[in-house]
């Protein structure tokens, strides 16, 4: 069984008011274990309490109340060297006056590790980076070495756990695609607890093995990627992960494990609550990802479409007409109206030679989803 690394109990912190406002709470009653040797994001908009929250587990702010524990130890009041913990920041800030092994050397040097220790120690670090610039200043150096740097003087002192606070966001796209796979791999061998802070939804996705999702200081969910995508538990992480459609409708009748919701024409529409205490007549938002849903020509069967849903028992079958067509080489985007002033996406995978065979505007079509891809949600 996994061992809880890290462990937050109802932590809060509430930063002082200005003038005649009232205080800002950045972070609200967050409780959160980290198992050691996970890869865990903190994912979320700027301004959600993310970045306030890694500061508290480095030590750099204290929580207005609360417990932070790592490694079985409350940590209130221990200075950030005291701590088993190291951080990369976004801005990496390196010494620009030295070399890049000086760099990696000097937090060993401050603690009284000999330079010959200090060295080997240094150029271990910097080969397990792929770095061996060391007599570069980091001016000299492109945006991926300086972070590579950043990473090695974190990792040069052993910390049980590294905080990462964005550290991809100043590189360009291609650099950090590949960063973030170097970084899957280092933590891989390493064994160490990565925190991970970012508002990246695709990249807390690719990268991390559990994500809470975070908006104004809360914690809303906390899962496996696949847990956080799949079965989002309110609207806002189903609209903050991905791309996807919302349903407004109300709450007619239960199915078993399924809810019918009225659309705005009357059409029953099924799909799985969230939460199960829903009464009847509740204001939900049927909430579907494009890709989930399959598309057949008016008249046609379920077994014509491509990536058919025939294989599952409960379905919901809509009447529908496309809106627009959006061919874009992997896929197609369409955008299909339902009921009355309901617009859909829909998302088909160009799997053969789709263009000639594309769905054109105004053409009718039956909407399919399977009924446990469609999430009934409250705000």
């Amino acid at each position: 069984m996994a061992q809880v690394g890290i462990e937050l109990k109802s932590v809060t912190k509430e930063f002082p008011a200005r003038g005649g406002e009232v205080p800002v709470k950045a972070v609200d009653n967050i409780s959160l274990q980290i198992q050691e040797g996970e890869f865990f994001a903190l994912l979320g908009p700027s301004g959600c309490g993310k970045t306030t929250t890694l500061r508290m587990i480095a030590g750099f702010e204290e929580p207005t109340s609360g417990e932070i524990i790592i490694r079985g130890q409350a940590v209130q009041g221990v200075p950030p060297f005291h701590r088993p913990v190291n951080t990369v920041f976004q801005d990496y800030a390196l010494f620009p006056h030295m070399t890049v092994l000086q760099n990696v050397m000097f937090g060993l040097e401050m603690e009284g590790v000999n330079k010959t220790d200090a060295k080997k120690r240094a150029i271990e670090a910097l080969e397990l980076v792929r770095l061996n610039q060391y007599d570069r200043k980091p001016r000299q150096l492109s945006g991926g070495q300086q972070q590579r740097v950043a990473l090695a003087r974190s990792l040069v002192k052993h910390p049980a756990v590294l905080l990462l606070d964005e550290p991809l966001g100043a590189l360009d796209l291609k650099l950090r695609k590949a960063m973030q796979y170097e970084l899957m791999s280092m933590q891989n061998e390493l064994g160490i607890t990565f925190v991970y802070v970012t508002h990246d939804q695709e990249e807390a996705l690719t990268m991390c093995d559990r994500i809470a999702v975070m908006d104004h200081g809360v914690a809303l969910q906390v899962g496996r990627p696949e847990e956080i995508y799949e079965t989002p538990n309110c609207r806002f992480v189903a609209d903050f992960i991905g791309e996807t459609n919302f349903i407004p409708g109300k709450v007619a009748a239960f199915n078993g494990q399924h809810a019918s919701v009225s659309i705005d024409d009357g059409t029953l529409i099924e799909a799985t609550p969230a939460q199960t205490d829903l009464p009847l007549g509740s204001e939900v938002t049927v909430a579907i990802r494009p890709e989930k849903i399959t598309l057949v020509p008016e008249g046609g069967t379920l077994a014509d479409a491509i990536g058919s849903i025939e294989r599952e028992v409960n379905k919901t079958t809509i009447a529908g007409t496309i809106f627009f067509a959006n061919y874009i080489g992997t896929d197609t985007r369409y955008i299909v109206r339902i009921g009355e002033q309901i617009d859909v996406v829909v998302r088909e995978q160009n799997i053969g030679t789709r263009f000639e065979t594309m769905y054109k505007p105004g053409q009718k079509v039956t909407v399919y989803w399977a009924n446990e891809n469609a999430r009934v949600l409250t705000s």
